[in-house]
């Protein structure tokens, strides 16, 4: 078993849209697969099931901990077949601060396993990008990091 990063990422944006204009693409999945997954399941409640499905072969799966209206989700993650980083080992906070007639949004992944911190924090920045595009009305065109080559769980490469 990997051992785990103490650190965990942090990522913090500022978006040009207001919490309750941004929180649903947190928590819908029409509109989370706008920028990140092919296929995505979402029951955003308390235990409610996460899972995304990024190429057909790579897919995280967890749970929710913790859903506030326009404000907080924390859920957890890992990846469906892998064991190292089993479905769940890890938590998502993702917080929504109104800020500027704006939101800044922080993301704080913990309990990842030290191998696999480069390429998560790779995939954050690209997706937390691609949400910010389609917030502004942008189409962020296809998921390149996703492709099974790329392999979003770092396992392969």
């Amino acid at each position: 078993m990997d051992g785990l990063d103490p650190n965990p990422i942090i990522k913090e944006m500022y978006i040009d849209c207001r919490p309750d204009t941004l929180f649903p693409f947190l928590i819908d999945p029409q509109k989370m697969v706008m920028w990140m997954g092919s296929q995505v399941l979402l029951e955003p409640k308390l235990g409610g099931a996460l899972r995304i499905d990024f190429n057909g072969t790579d897919m995280v799966a967890g749970h929710y901990v913790e859903v506030e209206p326009n404000e907080r989700v924390v859920f957890t993650w890992g990846w469906i077949g892998s064991d190292t980083f089993p479905p769940g080992s890890s938590t998502v906070e993702i917080t929504l601060h109104e800020q500027d007639n704006g939101t800044l949004l922080i993301l704080k992944h913990s309990g990842l396993p030290a191998a696999r911190r480069p390429t998560h924090l790779a995939g954050w920045n690209y997706y937390i990008s691609r949400l910010e595009l389609v917030l502004l009305g942008v189409e962020p065109g296809p998921d390149t990091f996703a492709s099974p080559t790329t392999d979003p769980k770092g396992e392969r490469n």
